[in-house]
């Protein structure tokens, strides 16, 4: 083995120290009970019967399947059956003798409990272990405090979350990515990712545009003229004509672990024909497959398809989705202009101005178009979020607003600090940013995103949030009136959604996927109660409400004060089929609901009847 292949095997190794395993370890063991327990597949215990108030924490327990097993450790739990386990806290007992900590074991020890088969479990402990790999990683080359980070660029920030998902615990499984993989391709390593750039057949290849743009003229914005050239003498020097192809770029990764194999037929015959590397590097996001142009900000962002496993989905494209694309972006983005609300809010997307889809012959022909072997070849681009900022304004990933650094500091709680204004003030402005649209949204047009924080960009001024910009729009969007008036290359978003889930667009996706996060950590860093946070909620909802008399019907129907509302569960979901945790096509048909929980804005309402 070389000087060269040895440095390499050893460094996709140097962050794996015992004493950084068993921090990771501690630290996703306290995930995993806390969301289990948060989701009712764990019941805890109560060892010394119930904690005086909601900020006292107390110990609990947690048997496995055999009960001479057993994890004790100290709590708070907040509203939405939020808990926050602390991790120095919890001990591993086999037969009354202490055991390290091992998130693996747990699996393994409570499988029964939590419906595990020996396929399931076998692929949910690689997808643990790549977990805490990309953990130890992450603690590894740690560099910036949250105070540093509140003050940091758009790209540093999105390079340095630590957490992933909040609410999967498996949520950095890449099954698929080696050692070598890992340190070009994920988030954390940052490292300069340049494109391979393939011409494909116009048999096989569609390509689509927004409105106000052409092929010609998308590919002139996102690639030099003498590139351009480039790829085209290289067709014509193989006897074959431009005019033929769709240039389109493919992550490096899937050309060398898929195309290469699967689509040797069509490289043999020249469907496919690889032209070589593009000159912009590029910086892998929090969403891994979605890349940011590093060398010139204002480009488009490239999302592409990367058939790695990961949180439950491989991460394929359609291009069956990639050809109307475009179109439900035009049509959002006009729909915002027009109203004169959300124009008043700032709130915005980026569209998804191209795509292009590669349909193989052999696969469309084999299995259905759902399949992951149909999803190997795609690409999109993404509009750049960098030309719209203002004198004075930054971006930030709303992931960002649940990150904490390992000395246990707060993301948010420093932007708190830094902006001068209350922690009042400051969550009265974000949630007049990001809330209020999402509620018009729902309410005047039906229409509702996935609007977590991977999916949110906030523009900071002050380092406060001032506006929004929602992004990955096309597979992550729906109206929920299957009669709605759309356009036909549109009319695939128009979906029909029992009565009792409509709420959960707002109920689950924000009260109890980043409200409940961002409630739990100022409630523990700043001894910020859960009474205050949830009126800031609900204060922002009834301002809404006040203002939009016209839609009191709807306000009714769809009761956003209910008592209580079903409890969906992601990691049930991801437990349940960690291969294809969901069919895209029909969202609400494999949600887990189990139980229901308290609303934590519902005592407004009662305030307000006893008053």
């Amino acid at each position: 083995m070389s000087c060269q292949c040895l440095t390499a095997t050893l460094r996709s190794v140097a962050h794996l120290s015992p004493a950084r395993w068993a921090e990771v370890n501690a630290a996703l063991v306290a995930k995993i009970i806390g969301e289990f327990a948060h989701e009712g597949l764990f019941e805890p215990v109560a060892l010394e019967g119930p904690p005086a108030d909601e900020t006292a924490t107390a110990c609990y327990e947690i048997a496995g399947d055999d009960p001479g097993v057993r994890y004790r450790f100290a709590a708070r739990r907040f509203r939405l059956n939020h808990w926050d386990v602390e991790p120095a806290s919890i001990t591993r007992e086999i037969d009354g003798v202490a055991q390290p900590l091992d998130a693996g074991a747990l699996f393994i020890e409570c499988r029964a409990t939590l419906g595990l088969n020996d396929d399931m479990l076998a692929l949910y402990l690689e997808e643990i272990a790549s977990t805490r790999y990309s953990a130890a990683y992450k603690r590894a080359t740690a560099r910036h405090s949250a105070a540093e980070l509140a003050l940091a660029d758009f790209q540093t920030i999105e390079a340095a979350m630590t957490e992933g998902h909040p609410a999967f615990v498996a949520n950095n499984g890449r099954v698929g990515f080696s050692g070598d993989d890992f340190a070009a391709y994920a988030p954390e390593a940052a490292h300069p990712i340049r494109l391979i750039w393939v011409a494909a057949h116009v048999s096989r290849a569609h390509f689509a545009t927004a409105g106000d743009r052409s092929v010609e003229s998308h590919l002139a914005g996102e690639l030099d003229s003498t590139t351009r050239q480039r790829f085209a003498d290289q067709l014509v020097e193989l006897g074959l004509d431009p005019a033929d192809y769709h240039f389109m770029p493919v992550h490096p990764w899937q050309w060398q672990n898929k195309l290469v194999f699967a689509f040797a037929d069509e490289i043999a015959t020249r469907h496919l024909v690889h032209l070589g590397f593009a000159p912009n590097a590029y910086q892998a996001q929090q969403s891994i497959r979605t890349l940011f142009n590093h060398d010139v900000p204002t480009r488009c962002y490239v999302k592409t398809s990367l058939s790695i496993l990961n949180m439950g989905f491989p991460r394929g494209l359609s291009p069956y989705y990639m050809a109307g694309t475009p179109a439900i972006c035009d049509w959002l983005a006009d729909l915002i202009d027009g109203d004169a609300y959300l124009r008043s809010t700032g709130f915005s997307i980026l569209r998804e101005v191209a795509a292009v889809g590669y349909r193989h012959p052999h696969f469309e022909a084999a299995v259905p178009k759902t399949d992951g072997a149909n999803k190997m070849l795609s690409a999109l681009w993404r509009e750049s979020p960098v030309e719209r900022l203002g004198e004075g304004e930054r971006l930030m990933t709303m992931a960002a607003l649940l990150h904490r650094d390992y000395d246990g500091n707060s993301l948010i709680g420093a932007l708190i600090d830094a902006s001068g204004l209350s922690i009042d003030d400051w969550l009265t402005a974000y949630l007049d940013a990001y809330m209020a649209p999402l509620l018009h949204c729902f309410y005047a047009h039906d229409l509702v995103f996935m609007p977590h924080g991977e999916n949110l960009i906030l523009v900071l001024r002050e380092h406060t949030v001032d506006r929004v910009i929602m992004k990955d729009i096309a597979e992550e969007i729906a109206v929920m009136n299957p009669a709605a008036d759309l356009p036909d290359d549109v009319q695939r978003i128009a979906v029909t959604v029992p009565d009792e889930i409509r709420t959960l667009s707002i109920f689950t996706d924000l009260f109890d996927l980043i409200f409940r996060y961002i409630a739990a950590t100022l409630a523990v860093e700043r001894d910020y109660s859960q009474s205050r946070f949830w009126a800031r909620v609900a204060d922002c909802i009834t301002r809404y409400q006040a203002a939009h008399p016209e839609y009191a019907d709807k306000f009714a129907r769809d009761d956003l004060f209910a008592p209580d509302f079903s409890r969906s569960c992601l990691n049930r979901l991801q437990l349940a089929n960690n291969r294809q945790m969901l069919d895209l096509a029909d969202p609400t048909g494999n949600l887990q609901f189990v139980g229901r929980l308290d609303n934590p804005i519902a005592e407004v309402r009662r305030h307000a009847a006893t008053a």
